[in-house]
């Protein structure tokens, strides 16, 4: 019966037509000889007195204790700074950051990437509600703590990688990078040409001037101070990110025109009708080719991952929606930074290749193996890798050292390693999706799941 209402006696009806019917083959296996049937019902109404203690809410192997762990071992110094709430000054007082870098850690291993819904595991989870131990939470503590500390975390997941050195986990001799394109919160429809951009500006700023003449008068008296101002910083957000929009434009107009004259002919005339747009809701976002074939609104996770422990050394994440935007010797270099090892080799996929980034590996000594380009001649296809009379020297030693046999067999350990670290960060850690907005609180989100990826496969070595 679709899309019919019942009334209350029909359905109450029912129900005693179903009970009746229950009682009758009861009474029925009774005659029988089978006896009533006997049941464990729940009695929500029971009172209990139950004696427990908030460790007891998790047994003593539980992983979520072993982040706990990781985290007592680590120097949260630099969270602390910024804390107001100290002796001998008023104010109530500040929730402890072990406890939210535990939260957002152990929340990354569950795959949680909202704070919303973290905020609902602290009430229901046993094992969130053990760690929080009676600290009351929200979402909004915890979406500030997740990105207003980009400095402290980039800092902690150092530590981590340091701390794995140390220890001869890590080595980074062997390098292998790969480029995850992440979707974003914004939507296709919030891109935007210069035109409309300039107007939806124009009336965001008339908007905040007619609000703000509104607030001073008698008229505007009516609303409290908390409608008010949320109304004023309503106002005020949407103007910025527009102006932020506006700001983006230049440098896409720059690269579009560069890509028009490179591309020439009538294929350039096509792309010279295609105007740059920028999002009004994240202007650092860019429509990018998905895995799945389709283009969305995301960004470019960069991971740098030790061949040999598998272990994330490295984090970056760009605007470029390709690889072949120079984003290996950066990765390389922020790797050495933090471990203060050598890369000796660099394991790419061929969308990184540029010859200027072979010539400057060959200079600092790094041996980069990237697969070539196909040919699009397809009777010079197989015979990419073959000397010509004007390679330089970094090109010669390039194409022997992916022509050897010990170079093939080097490369399949990029798939190996960066593949799988992709996957488990997609699949487990939260890396799906990143709902925050601009480059610098997608880069935080990043290093939460990196860092938490490292805490889940390397905790007793960093314990130990």
């Amino acid at each position: 019966m679709d899309n019919v209402l019942l009334s209350d006696d029909f359905k109450l009806g029912m129900e005693r037509a179903r009970g009746q019917e229950a009682e009758g083959k009861e009474e029925k296996g009774a005659a029988e000889g089978g006896g009533a049937v006997r049941l464990r019902r729940p009695e929500r109404q029971q009172m209990a007195w139950v004696a427990q203690c908030p460790d007891d809410l998790v047994g003593p192997g539980h992983g979520v204790r072993r982040v706990a762990a990781v985290v007592e071992h680590l120097d949260l110094a630099a969270f602390r700074l910024p804390i107001k709430a100290r002796e001998g000054v008023a104010g109530r007082d500040a929730t402890d950051p072990q406890l939210l870098v535990s939260l957002w850690l152990y929340a990354c291993v569950r795959g949680i990437g909202a704070a919303r819904e973290l905020a609902r595991q602290c009430q229901e989870n046993a094992a969130f509600r053990w760690l929080c131990g009676g600290v009351t939470v929200n979402h909004r503590l915890l979406s500030d703590f997740r990105t207003d500390h980009a400095e402290a975390l980039d800092g902690l997941f150092t530590q981590v990688i340091a701390a794995l050195v140390d220890k001869g986990v890590v080595k980074v001799s062997r390098l292998s990078q790969d480029g995850m394109r992440v979707r974003v919160g914004a939507g296709k429809k919030s891109f935007r040409r210069e035109g409309r951009l300039e107007e939806l500006l124009g009336e965001a700023e008339r908007h905040v001037a007619e609000l703000r003449r509104q607030l001073e008068s008698p008229v505007g008296a009516g609303l409290s101070a908390r409608q008010a101002a949320a109304r004023k910083r309503a106002a005020q957000e949407r103007q910025k990110r527009l102006q932020e929009a506006m700001a983006q434009l230049p440098e896409l107009q720059r690269r579009h025109a560069a890509r028009v004259k490179r591309t020439g002919g009538k294929r350039g005339e096509e792309i010279a009708g295609q105007a740059p747009r920028v999002s009004t809701t994240d202007a650092e976002a860019r429509i990018m080719k998905m895995p799945n074939g389709g283009y969305d609104p995301a960004v470019n996770v960069q991971l740098a991952a030790d061949v040999e422990s598998r272990a994330i050394v490295g984090v970056e994440v760009s605007a470029e929606g390709s690889d072949s935007g120079g984003l290996s010797a950066p990765l390389r270099e922020q790797v050495e930074q933090r471990t203060g090892g050598k890369v000796e080799e660099h394991l790419l996929d061929g969308g990184y290749l540029r010859k200027e980034d072979l010539e400057a590996a060959h200079q600092q000594g790094v041996a980069l193996f990237i697969p070539p380009h196909t040919a699009q001649d397809r009777q010079k296809r197989g015979k990419e890798l073959e000397p010509q009379p004007g390679d330089s020297e970094a090109l010669r030693v390039w194409k022997q050292r992916m022509k050897s046999e010990e170079g093939k067999k080097i490369y399949q350990q990029r798939a190996a390693t960066s593949e799988t670290v992709n996957a488990d960060l997609r699949t487990y850690r939260g890396l799906s999706r990143i709902l925050v907005r601009g480059l610098a609180k997608a880069r935080c989100v990043a290093l939460w799941c990196a860092l938490a990826y490292n805490v889940m496969h390397f905790a007793p070595r960093l314990l130990g």
